[in-house]
């Protein structure tokens, strides 16, 4: 008798249980039939699977005129203030330095992941990434200049997946 966490809820429960005392996801019927191990589940919904921020690239033009020292301080301060963290079963947007915005999306909402791309973005690593959900009319988000943009959709969508 192992504690796994719910695939549904993402608390711990029982591998004896026949459902989540959370939600009521079925995890006896889901073992039994082979769709969900013990194993399989293994990781906390709160495991951090990446953190990413955008790319330096995406400032370039601000530090080519690096003589000035107005738009460094500016790319610095737009940079951190847009940050994408993957974790199991959720994708939280963070955007903002003194305000704040948090997006949160449930892996299994996430309808598409889109990557666009130039050809200076496919050369320095770089793209935009549009994360659409299920859960809601025309709910989008774009995240600009994010490094390594395939790593990141293939990581969404493994998690999907599992």
């Amino acid at each position: 008798m192992a504690l796994i966490p719910c695939p549904e809820c993402g608390k711990q429960v029982s591998t004896a249980a026949t459902s989540c005392p959370g939600c009521g996801f079925p995890v006896a019927e889901k073992i039994a039939s082979g769709q969900l191990t013990p194993s399989a589940s293994g990781g906390s919904a709160n495991e951090l699977l990446m953190e990413v921020l955008p790319s330096w690239w995406g400032y370039v033009w601000y530090l080519v005129f690096f003589f000035l020292i107005i738009p460094p301080i500016l790319a610095w301060w737009q940079r951190g203030a847009v940050v994408l963290r993957v974790y199991r079963g959720r994708v939280v947007l963070e955007r903002g330095r003194l305000s704040k915005c948090f997006r949160e999306f449930m892996i299994h909402d996430i309808r598409t992941v889109d990557i666009d791309q130039s050809f200076f973005d496919r050369l320095l690593g770089i793209g935009n990434l549009t994360i659409a959900t299920a859960a809601a009319t025309d709910n989008a988000e774009f995240i600009e200049n994010i490094p390594n943009p395939h790593a990141v959709r293939e990581l969404i969508l493994k998690e999907r997946q599992r």
